[in-house]
């Protein structure tokens, strides 16, 4: 089904509207083809978050154990705070000093968790499987690797939002800034002072970007493939999205609208 929503989004977006009502979930709206497998980017994020929340809520592993490099713990690399640079052997800044975005952080902090195992099958049976995204797979690092439909996209938010697979509790740390006054940049929309970030999400604070209008507690994350999730615990909303059109000047652009009126959207359902 098209919609207003599909007008000025370049190639075949695909993408799901959400709402919470007393604990089932309604698609408000949805376009394109959900089914067909497309890469999720830096999305793959929100994915490898919830295996580590799955790691607390099995006291396998905790925020603050120190992992490296440098004495950073899990906290500090999931939420960029680790000084690690975008990629290894990038220019690092002393720890808990600046949010500086790093893959490299990231597939450092899933490495020490899974040791010589296979991250792919870390996440199919620590999130895949048991929230039945049966599509999903990942292909390349854990930070950006993932490749899956719209379908599950939209499953893996479901389980942010009610939350289904880890605990409430977890679901809420997780989403809550960590050194929340760190001053930091937001690859392709600039520098935010300050730039707040939970442990694997992307917070909005007040950031005017991507997110548009969308509370200061929402969260969520956008990927070069030019895919995005956006969730707000305390409205019960969110909206996923995959595209056929890679992140560029369009989505600067186009998303600060486009996810302020897919909220408007859901809120009137």
């Amino acid at each position: 089904m098209s919609s207003p929503l599909d007008d000025a989004w370049p190639g075949s977006p695909a993408f799901v509207v959400l709402r919470l009502h007393d604990g089932v979930i309604e698609r408000v709206l949805e376009s394109g083809n959900l089914d067909e497998i497309r890469p999720w980017a830096s999305v793959s994020k929100m994915a490898v978050a919830m295996a580590f929340g799955v790691e607390i809520d099995w006291d396998l592993h905790a925020y603050s154990e120190s992992v490296g490099p440098r004495g950073a713990n899990f906290a500090n690399l999931f939420s960029h705070s680790s000084g690690l640079g975008l990629e290894e052997g990038d220019p690092m800044v002393p720890i808990a000093t600046r949010r500086v975005y790093s893959n490299y952080g990231v597939d450092y902090a899933v490495k020490a968790i899974v040791g010589e195992s296979p991250a792919a099958d870390w996440l199919e049976h620590r999130v895949f499987r048991p929230l039945g995204m049966s599509s999903s797979a990942l292909l390349d690092r854990p930070s950006f690797g993932i490749s899956g439909s719209t379908n599950d996209l939209a499953k893996l938010a479901v389980a942010w939002l009610r939350p289904d697979g880890i605990a409430r509790e977890t679901r809420d740390r997780l989403i809550r800034p960590y050194l929340p006054d760190l001053v930091g940049i937001v690859p392709g929309f600039g520098r935010f002072t300050p730039c707040p970030w939970g442990i694997g999400p992307e917070v909005r604070g007040d950031k005017e970007h991507w997110m548009g209008d969308w509370p200061p507690a929402s969260f969520g994350h956008f990927g070069q493939s030019g895919s995005l999730m956006l969730l707000n615990a305390d409205e019960g909303i969110g909206v996923v999205a995959t595209s056929t059109e890679p992140f560029g000047p369009w989505a600067v652009r186009l998303w600060p609208e486009w996810t302020s009126v897919a909220r408007q959207l859901a809120l009137a359902s």
